[in-house]
């Protein structure tokens, strides 16, 4: 494996004892069959009390592309993710979830378009090429009251900022700090920073399937008013900060 990969994914792993294995093996063989080697895997076991660590140790030893860190508590989505961001070694992050739902086919997607030059790549499951499988139905409902509401209010064109699915170049990452959010909310708050910061994104059509095995860690009622401060928190910089915290060049 390069010792300094160009794309790194990031996984957060809570109790996923069910799926990750299936997840990073999925993950290395379609990088495999599509000659891809200067990649990592980077899982963030998230303070579980399976067999995750267990499983991880036996992964990484099987295979070089594979890694794991343990995240101290606090625990959470967001705390997770931010780990891996301090610990990831690429050139650009990819955001994956661990229960397989995110298509390795997309995330090769991904990988070419930032290999393109892309500062960042956002993908929808609502534009035509994407595909949703077992979405339930009062999840989508929220889903898409959500991102009509930051769409009018950040006067967007994109429909799915509230996925976790996305990729960022290393410089877009430093760009966007400090981050926040310590729980599912820093779905929205990494690309509404990035967007509201100046970074040019590409989107592209994506697959979503529901997860398998496990359980959702995400708990609508306990996060309704945290997306809705992260949100808001964005749009007044944008709409307050006259531009100190825009790229410059």
């Amino acid at each position: 494996m390069n010792n300094s990969p160009f794309f790194s994914m990031i996984i957060p792993a809570h109790n996923e004892e069910g799926c990750i294995a299936e997840t990073c093996e999925a993950i290395a063989a379609r990088f495999m069959q599509e000659k891809i080697d200067d990649y990592e895997i980077l899982v963030v076991n998230d303070n579980s009390r399976d067999r995750t660590e267990e499983i991880l140790k036996k992964l990484a030893a099987e295979n070089p592309h594979i890694r794991y860190v343990n995240n101290a508590p606090p625990n959470g989505f967001g705390f997770a993710v931010r780990k891996g961001l301090q610990e990831f070694r690429g050139e650009c992050a990819c955001v994956v979830m661990g229960d397989l739902s995110d298509h390795p086919d997309d995330i090769v997607v991904y990988y070419r378009e930032m290999k393109k030059g892309a500062e960042c790549v956002f993908g929808s499951r609502f534009i035509k090429g994407s595909k949703i499988i077992d979405y339930p139905k009062h999840k989508m409902m929220l889903n898409r009251m959500a991102n009509g509401f930051i769409k009018m209010i950040f006067r967007l064109g994109h429909n799915d900022i509230t996925n976790a699915f996305k990729c960022y170049r290393r410089e877009v990452i430093e760009g966007i700090q400090p981050l926040l959010s310590p729980h599912f909310n820093l779905t929205v708050e990494m690309p509404l920073k990035a967007i509201v910061r100046g970074y040019r994104f590409v989107t592209v059509p994506i697959s979503w399937t529901n997860r398998k095995a496990g359980e959702s860690k995400l708990k609508i009622k306990e996060m309704g008013s945290r997306y809705l401060f992260i949100v808001l928190y964005c749009w007044l910089e944008k709409r307050l900060a006259r531009g100190d915290y825009v790229r410059r060049g």
